[in-house]
């Protein structure tokens, strides 16, 4: 028997983060295309084909390696072994030099909008992932905004690519009626391109800034970090600004529920989880007006230009001190989040599957 759709899981960590959560959450609207998985441990109710399991982010830089290498040198044997006619890949990763044909998903290019000299990561945008994109039978995208980039930055036809929201685990995030707190929250790793330092000089302009603080959720970075702790000390917010360490999960709707605002002002994303994962929580959302962001917002959202930081602050202001606004966007925020949902991506993710599954080139 020939099976003639797989999904490439090699990606896929025991801990989900980002690009694993993407894949496990898609994958019970794709069951009913009847895909092999190339995956290391066994899913229950799918075909697998085991692979190694030390190919993925979990092992840093040389799990990276060395799945670039088992999908550049293995992966295409595999397709051929299995007599397969499509590959999905949940990242754009795909053999090069076969007849393999593949439909990947382009989560973001922020490694080319925001290039780090010498890193590993541009290098691997710039001169892999062009040529992945360019071959594949079709590109998936989680928004309208990276749709936009792959054109501009890889002249890709927009007519090859399809923009499918993501969703969230409304499970876990929504609306728990408890007491708001004095704190606005930051949610989300440590970047430049995060934009922390414009939010923190917004909170120290707000005219009764002592009454507050301000809450960073998530992973540090060796270089930014202590440039933002530099910026806390010079104006005198020590006391008021707090570094989270790691939030269990368990943990983290309560700390989205009862905080004043996620404000969340960065200066570009692919999609944008916290705040979809805020609006289902009935959290007002303070987010900038570029990039995916407003896509996810919509009109639930105080939408800001985020180098404006003085639009930070009277965005901070008003939710903090007008109940009327903070009530009428947690109302907007709660219907806006019943928009999204994992079932919706995989169904759309599955209807582009199976027109290049059914009917091959286009």
């Amino acid at each position: 028997m020939s099976h003639e759709f797989l999904i490439n899981l090699s990606v896929l960590m025991p801990e989900p983060t980002g690009i694993s959560v993407y894949a496990n959450n898609i994958l019970p609207q794709l069951q009913q295309l009847n895909p092999t998985l190339l995956v290391a441990n066994n899913i229950p109710n799918f075909n697998c084909y085991l692979i190694s399991n030390n190919m993925t982010p979990a092992q840093g830089t040389q799990g990276h390696l060395r799945r670039l290498f088992w999908t550049q040198f293995q992966l295409s044997n595999i397709y051929k072994k299995l007599q397969a006619n499509l590959l999905f890949s949940p990242l754009p990763e795909a053999p090069l030099f076969s007849r393999c044909r593949y439909i990947v998903m382009t989560h973001d290019l922020i490694p080319l909008r925001f290039p780090k000299p010498g890193s590993r990561l541009t290098a691997y945008f710039k001169y892999y992932i062009p040529q992945v994109l360019s071959r594949a039978e079709h590109i998936i995208c989680n928004s309208q905004a990276t749709a936009k980039d792959i054109t501009d930055f890889f002249q890709i036809p927009a007519g090859k690519i399809t923009p499918i929201p993501l969703g969230y685990d409304s499970q876990r995030f929504h609306f728990l009626d408890l007491p708001m707190k004095n704190y606005f929250l930051y949610l989300g790793r440590h970047d430049h391109y995060k934009n922390l330092h414009r939010l923190i000089e917004a909170f120290a302009n707000l005219p009764n800034f002592s009454e507050y603080e301000l809450w960073f959720a998530g992973p540090t970075d060796s270089t930014y970090t202590p440039i933002l702790k530099t910026q806390i000390k010079e104006l005198g917010l020590i006391n008021l600004v707090k570094f989270l360490d790691y939030v269990p999960g368990a943990e983290l709707p309560t700390i989205i529920n009862q905080a004043i605002a996620l404000v969340f002002p960065s200066l570009w994303e692919g999609f944008g989880f916290p705040v979809l994962e805020a609006m289902g929580c009935g959290t007002p959302v303070i987010t900038s007006n570029i990039s995916s962001l407003s896509e996810v917002a919509g009109d639930a959202a105080i939408l800001v230009n985020p180098k404006n930081v003085g639009e930070i602050t009277d965005a901070m202001n008003i939710v903090a001190n007008d109940p009327v606004e903070r009530s009428r966007l947690r109302t907007l925020s709660l219907a806006r989040a019943r928009e999204f949902s994992w079932s919706k991506t995989g169904l759309s993710t599955r209807e582009v599957i199976l027109n290049y599954q059914k009917f091959g080139f286009q």
